[in-house]
């Protein structure tokens, strides 16, 4: 073995490392990616939920400690209501995650201490929301004379997952999950793989269009993809119990669209790319914020404004909360209709952009 070959193939890599340029901004874009979104935008500390107030009670006590609970940060009282059925809609439509309800009799029930002073109501669909039921819980409540430092009887009622099992929260994620994984990494070498098996000059020759081109790539992955939902859905159910409690054609309404999202965005991470190996590249450097900044592996609430924002940009983010309020609130799809909405208009520009980045020609 000799050196000098060695060094200079070693030269002739680095050279040609230095002509790709989008595999050089990977090597510095991935690790400066990973740092802020752990070090920044991941936050285990939940913080400000959205929640509602019943204050039945509407004692001086009972507003006091409506506002103390406030002041943990850890909930937001977005809306104070007057019925239970007000409490079930609101969070049925994911409008809130938590409910503190002072019932009329709350001073009487601080004093004898013998039923619980409030009740936490928590939308167990989210396990970071139960953890953080349990914290307040634990919140001191004020007696006669001020604060003090023991805590009364608190019920937490934990409404679509009253038994706390993990596999209720996770595995409607892990169809969004999948999906993104798997239909954008698809779809990302489509048109890469026809450009270096050469299949692309037969179609130059052809009257495609290059919207005909583009959607003819898209539809048949569409088939896959609710192939994977159903696969998904049948094991969940048959090894973990998971429930479908509200329409299963609005779930596969809400995943076809999905679907064509992470389609539309494979497609056009192929136009960018000038290999297979770059559209994987790419595939992978946006599935990692999706996974990291859509809710699925860390609270959604407990992200800087900045970081929420970003989320708001991506499909996985909308398609959580489509599959998690159908499968597991009964939520009906149109009480659902920003997320549905968005994922509408990320479609619609993405492919708008692919197509338009699409050339009939091998230059």
């Amino acid at each position: 073995m000799k050196l000098r070959r060695m060094l200079a193939i070693v030269l002739k890599e680095l050279r040609q490392l230095r002509r790709d340029r989008l595999t050089f901004a990977m090597i510095v874009g991935i690790p400066v990616m990973q740092l802020v979104l752990f070090g920044y935008a991941i936050n285990l500390d939940v913080r400000h939920l959205n929640a509602a107030v019943m204050d039945q009670a509407d004692t001086a006590r009972s507003r006091e400690l409506v506002a103390q609970l406030e002041a943990t940060q850890v909930i937001d009282l977005s809306y104070r209501v007057a019925t239970p059925q007000e409490v079930d809609d609101l969070m049925g439509r994911g409008k809130i995650n938590v409910a503190v309800v002072l019932p009329v009799d709350f001073e009487t029930r601080l004093e004898r201490g013998d039923r619980p002073a409030l009740q936490l109501v928590v939308d167990g669909s989210d396990q970071v929301v139960q953890a953080s039921a349990r914290q307040l819980a634990r919140f001191p409540v004020p007696d006669a004379e001020g604060w003090t430092e023991q805590v009364a009887p608190i019920e937490v009622v934990n409404f679509y997952n009253p038994e706390r099992r993990a596999p209720v929260n996770t595995v409607p994620g892990l169809i969004g999950v999948i999906l993104t994984m798997t239909m954008v990494l698809f779809t990302a070498i489509a048109l890469v793989r026809e450009r270096e098996n050469g299949n692309l000059e037969m179609l130059i020759a052809t009257p495609v269009s290059p919207w005909e081109l583009t959607l003819g790539k898209v539809l048949p992955f569409v088939g896959i993809g609710l192939i994977q939902v159903t696969v998904v859905l049948v094991l969940g159910r048959w090894l973990f119990a998971v429930p479908v409690r509200g329409s299963l054609l609005e779930l596969y309404l809400a995943a076809l669209v999905f679907i064509l999202a992470s389609l539309s965005l494979g497609i056009f991470l192929s136009t960018l790319a000038r290999s297979q190996f770059q559209a994987m590249q790419m595939a992978f450097f946006t599935f990692l914020p999706q996974i990291l900044l859509s809710g699925f592996m860390f609270p959604f609430a407990g992200m800087p404004k900045v970081a929420q924002w970003l989320a708001e940009l991506l499909p996985l983010t909308h398609f959580l909360r489509l599959v998690r309020g159908i499968m597991l609130r009964d939520a009906a799809l149109l009480e659902l209709w920003p997320a549905l909405a968005a994922l509408g208009v990320f479609t619609l520009v993405m492919l708008s952009v692919a197509v338009a980045r699409t050339r009939k020609s091998l230059d």
